[in-house]
């Protein structure tokens, strides 16, 4: 599947307004580029390269890609929660340093709420550290569009389950409530 949406971007840097993105849904053959767009989106954990494979693969429908002419610009890695399919695992959002701050990462996620295959979702969840702002912006703005019933708890805790060697991770859940009208 392929969709477009008009690249906004700010005066100084592109002349047309013509241009868009396109998203796709990831291929086998993308597994190297998304673990090269991930490599440049600190503070996101780099996975193994094969990660990123398995993501393009096994995980497809569930991810979606955005290129800017031929360009990887972002990517968002999801999966159904096995004993719970009807919520959606965002697992990371990455944008590439040049495309960030035009609404990319809200557009990929409504890209892949908007698919036919997954109609059927009925809430989202993520989990975030302290510090990336970018994230807690995004699914604010995300929690805003459906009607902010969402609910943070502590999932992974620094000393308790990192050891101290990881910031702790707070799980975001966000009921799709315009999802249950319909």
């Amino acid at each position: 599947m392929i969709t477009t949406s008009p690249w906004v971007a700010y005066p100084k840097t592109m002349h047309n307004v013509q241009q868009s993105w396109t998203f796709r849904t990831p291929e086998r053959s993308d597994g190297h580029a998304i673990h090269t767009l991930i490599a440049q989106c600190s503070p996101l954990d780099e996975n193994s390269a094969y990660c990123n494979f398995l993501q393009s693969t096994h995980f497809r429908k569930t991810c979606v890609m955005a290129e800017y002419r031929g360009q990887v610009a972002g990517f968002i890695s999801a999966y159904r929660k096995p004993d719970q399919p009807d919520e959606l695992f965002i697992w990371q959002v990455a944008v590439h340093p040049k495309a960030r701050g035009k609404g990319l990462a809200f557009d990929m996620l409504n890209e892949l709420l908007n698919r036919e295959t997954l109609h059927d979702i009925t809430a989202i969840e993520t989990t975030i550290t302290r510090d990336n702002q970018g994230s807690w912006s995004l699914f604010k703005k995300l929690e805003r569009a459906h009607g902010q019933q969402g609910e943070v708890t502590t999932f992974l805790d620094q000393t308790r389950h990192f050891c101290g060697e990881h910031d702790t991770e707070y799980l975001f859940r966000i009921p799709l409530n315009s999802r249950k009208q319909q």
